[in-house]
């Protein structure tokens, strides 16, 4: 819950009209990102050194934090099925490594993955709210969320609209996710922010906090369908402005990268990110999220290597 204190609450919030030119008036009251100062932070964070208990350690975390994804418009029932059993059990042929986070998918097939999914912990993410563009009227949004929640979706993901971010139409954005919040039920929101079509930090920064202001549990980074999709500049960037939202209004919220994290390097490098940034709160699944499918291959080469001393052939894993 929000604190009703003028000193911490954003003037935003304050302003109980919620008009248009309240949020542009706090918007453009942000700080400036410094893209030099972020672009060294990162640079200096990815050279930590991770030995091997804690890289073995990040390497089950990572996979805890996946959202195990198929989203193509050829995608079938049978692949979702694959894709659930995958998840279930990443390695079939080691019952140690951990199941996934989530599996994400279109909200068609949200019903095909919550049946194959039944008697885990893992969540059924479905994208929403006309992914990728997200250029569909509100009603459509609406209806494509309380389709997948019908189905029993547990997180919903959308996708704002860039061009109306690009209009300067701030207040548009916060009034749709409102109303998707809404149409969400008990189901969580991620929110899309598209990064690479943001094209500025300072564009990142504000449109992370539209965002958290209107209610998202989570922000994410990209759809994977636009390059460049998450990089490690971008995540930092959204990773202040959780912390200092967190600090504002008592309220965390979580964050996922998604598109181009392929690697346990990588993955490495996110976890680092985060810990140094927002500390221990956020290293679990229920506040940090990859959206990744390749990563999740990598990773459990990785971790056989740790354990067996040499790598696996090209037919260890599956192919998503």
């Amino acid at each position: 819950m929000l604190k009703d204190d003028p000193l911490v609450l954003p003037s935003f919030l304050r302003d109980t009209t919620n008009s248009d030119s309240a949020l542009k008036k706090f918007l453009n009251g942000l700080s400036g990102v410094d893209k030099v100062g972020v672009e060294e932070r990162v640079a200096k964070l990815g050279t930590r050194s991770i030995k091997t208990t804690a890289k073995a350690e990040g390497i089950d975390l990572a996979i805890r934090m996946i959202d195990l994804t198929t989203l193509e418009g050829m995608d079938t029932k049978g692949k979702v099925k694959s894709l659930c059993a995958k998840a279930r059990r990443p390695d079939p042929l080691d019952s140690t490594v951990p199941s996934v986070a989530a599996v994400c998918v279109y909200s068609d097939l949200v019903a095909v993955a919550k049946e194959n999914l039944q008697g885990t912990n893992i969540n059924v993410a479905a994208v929403a709210t006309g992914f990728p563009a997200g250029r569909v009227s509100l009603a459509a949004k609406l209806q494509d969320t309380a389709d997948a929640v019908s189905q029993g979706a547990d997180e919903i993901d959308m996708v704002i609209d860039r061009g109306a971010f690009h209009e300067g139409r701030f207040l548009d954005i916060y009034d749709q996710i409102q109303s998707v919040k809404r149409a969400c039920q008990a189901a969580h929101l991620k929110v899309i922010l598209e990064t690479g079509e943001l094209k500025t930090y300072d564009n990142v920064k504000k449109a992370s906090w539209i965002a958290m202001l209107a209610g998202a549990d989570f922000i994410k980074t990209s759809t994977g369908k636009v390059q460049p999709a998450a990089t490690l500049p971008v995540t930092l960037v959204m990773l202040q402005a959780i912390r200092d939202f967190e600090i504002a209004t008592h309220r965390r919220i979580g964050v996922k990268p998604a598109g181009g994290i392929k690697t346990t390097k990588d993955a490495m490098k996110y976890l680092v990110l985060i810990k140094e940034t927002l500390g221990e709160n956020w290293m679990n699944p229920n506040m940090f999220r990859f959206g990744a499918s390749s990563l999740l291959n990598d990773l459990l080469m990785q971790r056989r290597k740790m354990k067996n001393g040499a790598y696996s052939g090209p037919d260890y894993v599956t192919v998503d």
